[in-house]
């Protein structure tokens, strides 16, 4: 698989790159290892730069983050970002039946992580804080392929996928704010330096939301 052809395909053609993915043997390992792994550092990589080298500016005030709790942030990040896809592949696992769909461990995992390429391409913006906020906006591409993937990989029936998407959208949301949480108590903000009123939480977490990957609304 060509990394690079591979999330051209599922970006700008993902109705004939669905049947593809499934078609193609996998396996939680090389999954990871040949794209999670790989993508997952543009938005951990970026928020680091953004965050820590670039900075946050308010108020005519420039605030950069310590470069020690940068890295922590980004660290925990990547790791929070990596569970993520695993934890929402094994939700659209077992929501299958419901939507009558077939149950696949793969199939899901494949699901969950080509459909977080929005997410992770996204998170670029997070070299500069100020534009963070459109990779968010590029995450919510994720929901559209979701939609698309789960008649192929989890065989769900076609009027069944807009209800599947929606639960599937609503576990990523949670789980997004999470790591969100896990991130702004890492990572020093004007407002906890008392140099702002809030506004470095909210960039911080709309920063860690992109970062899934995925499926965010």
């Amino acid at each position: 698989m060509n990394l690079v052809q591979r999330v051209q395909d599922i970006l700008l053609k993902p109705k004939a790159t669905w049947p593809v993915i499934d078609a193609e043997p996998a396996d939680a390992a090389s999954l990871y290892k040949n794209y999670v792994m790989i993508l997952a550092l543009i938005p951990a990589v970026a928020s680091f730069i953004g965050l820590s080298v670039v900075g946050l500016g308010m108020f005519g005030v420039n605030f950069r983050v310590p470069i020690v709790a940068g890295l922590a942030n980004m660290v925990v990040g990547y790791v929070l970002s990596l569970v993520m896809v695993f934890v929402l592949a094994l939700i659209i696992d077992a929501m299958a039946p419901t939507f009558e769909g077939t149950k696949s461990q793969i199939s899901a995992l494949k699901l969950s992580a080509y459909a977080s390429t929005a997410g992770f391409i996204g998170g670029i913006f997070s070299l500069l804080p100020s534009l963070s906020v459109l990779g968010a906006v590029a995450a919510l591409y994720g929901i559209y392929l979701i939609y698309l993937g789960l008649p192929v990989l989890m065989k769900c029936p076609p009027d069944k996928a807009i209800a599947y998407t929606a639960v599937v959208v609503i576990c990523a949301i949670v789980g997004g704010f999470v790591i969100a949480w896990v991130l702004a108590l890492l990572t020093p903000s004007p407002a906890r330096v008392g140099m702002g009123t809030g506004m470095g939480f909210v960039v911080e977490a709309v920063a860690a939301v992109q970062q899934l990957a995925t499926t965010k609304a």
